[in-house]
């Protein structure tokens, strides 16, 4: 029996230990005088419980509300081999793990798998509103039943629910003993200082997290260990190519300023690497664009060098040769489906203008972007220019051809725009364009962001 002078409580996303000798409290506790009981995070669960039943020591557990589910699984697929192993992988890492898999090679199969596997209410985190919605689709057709959603002004909270981020951490006080799993989706968002709280403020003993690209600029993607789970499976793009995603090739086209741009542009930098080396900036270390940022806000100088900087990527993103390549390149694939790819959303407008190609951007609403994105998936559009909206959680299995003009240098961002062409289709050969401008900085961020085994030969 339960030793009633030994409890788990949770509360508002902690938990609170009752009967529990000073020497078995966590360091991460706190006595809190208010209720006379040592209070820590709710992600503390897990240890606590599994600690106590290592050592056969009955407790009392008020923290779970959770409950087991039973749902039958509905789905005419048949798990592919690496499906399989990576539902195997996580379950031997305790149900508590991240799965590292290309976009198009279907993650979220992995996860409906998972959710059979740990038989516990669930929830499903996700970015956007967008993949909220096709997380629902999709479990709705796995699962049956009732599927609650949080976020887009929707309250529902059922044994399986979905969720954005920003409603999971603002509710999480509220909900976090409710669920035993956790599935975060796009799992690089989750290191961020509020989104982290979706994690922290939760006793769910079982995690998974799924991404195509883990890895971020800043290097807080290892927070994701300490809050989901540590990498138990990766594939990557190259090893699933042509079996289980499209065949594909990349190629990189360089263009050249115009005499007049290139004059432009050489003043921009020259004012901006002077500003850099009098104030003693070094752009190429972690933490130089902050120091950039603080030092040009302090002076005149500085803000001069901060417009001849944001001067030197208007040229390099919207230069006359990138749009005629673009031209050309649409000409050459006029019988393909082609998404545009650009840095900002001024370029996207002129080239909507220019080659009367739909744009979308942040700012199209929303049934406006679900009518193009349907247009285009019908090929009714055969082409696609945005920003960088789409560079994660739309599904666009039609397209076949990217177009990069401008993009940053990060290795996430060049990868997810490649993964938006991979979905497998019958003789389906893709292509991702990258337009670069020559004997510029572009050509180095270019680099950078192919620094992938995805675009290594």
């Amino acid at each position: 029996m339960p030793d009633p002078a030994r409890a788990i409580r949770f509360h508002r996303g902690t938990l609170l230990l009752e009967g529990f000798p000073p020497e078995e409290v966590p360091a991460s506790f706190l006595h809190d005088p208010r209720v006379g009981m040592p209070r820590g995070p709710a992600i503390a669960y897990h240890r606590i419980v599994l600690d106590l039943h290592r050592r056969g020591i009955p407790y009392l557990d008020e923290a779970r509300a959770y409950v087991a589910l039973d749902r039958a699984h509905h789905s005419h697929k048949t798990p592919r081999d690496y499906q399989s192993e990576a539902v195997v992988a996580w379950r031997k890492g305790g149900r508590r793990g991240t799965v590292i898999l290309p976009t198009g090679a279907g993650k979220s199969f992995v996860a409906e798998l998972c959710i059979v596997d740990a038989g516990r209410s669930a929830l499903v985190v996700a970015p956007t509103l967008d993949l909220v919605g096709q997380w629902y689709d999709g479990l709705k057709r796995a699962f049956g039943g009732p599927i609650g959603v949080l976020g887009g002004g929707v309250h529902d909270v059922q044994h399986i629910t979905v969720s954005t981020y920003d409603s999971a951490w603002m509710h999480m006080e509220r909900y976090g003993d409710q669920f035993g799993l956790l599935i975060f989706d796009e799992v690089h968002h989750l290191p961020g200082p509020s989104f982290a709280q979706a994690a922290t403020l939760s006793l769910a003993p079982f995690r998974l997290g799924l991404t195509a690209t883990l890895e971020r600029p800043d290097g807080e993607h290892e927070r994701v260990f300490d809050l989901v789970g540590p990498i138990v499976y990766r594939k990557e793009i190259t090893e699933l190519a042509g079996d289980f995603l499209a065949e594909y090739r990349t190629e990189i086209v360089h263009v050249d300023l115009s005499d007049e741009e290139r004059l432009a542009y050489a003043e921009a930098r020259d004012t901006f690497r002077s500003f850099c080396e009098s104030a003693g900036i070094r752009m190429g270390g972690r933490g130089g664009w902050n120091h950039f940022l603080r030092e040009s806000a302090r002076s005149r100088e500085g803000r001069e060098a901060f417009r001849a900087w944001q001067e030197s990527r208007r040229l390099l993103q919207g230069a006359d040769a990138k749009l005629r390549m673009l031209s050309e390149l649409l000409r050459r694939h006029a019988d393909r489906r082609c998404l545009v790819f650009t840095n900002d959303n001024a370029t996207v407008y002129e080239i909507s203008r220019k080659l009367l190609v739909p744009a979308i951007t942040h700012q199209t609403d929303l049934k406006e972007r679900q009518a193009l994105l349907q247009a285009f998936g019908s090929g009714e559009l055969p082409v696609l220019a945005t920003s960088r909206v789409l560079n994660e959680g739309v599904d666009l299995p039609a397209a076949d051809v990217a177009i990069v003009l401008s993009g940053t240098q990060t290795v996430r961002e060049h990868v997810q725009r490649l993964g938006r062409i991979l979905r497998k289709q019958e003789g389906k050969q893709a292509v991702l364009y990258e337009v670069v401008v020559a004997d510029t900085v572009e050509e180095r961020q270019s680099a950078r962001r192919r620094d992938h085994v995805a675009y290594r030969e």
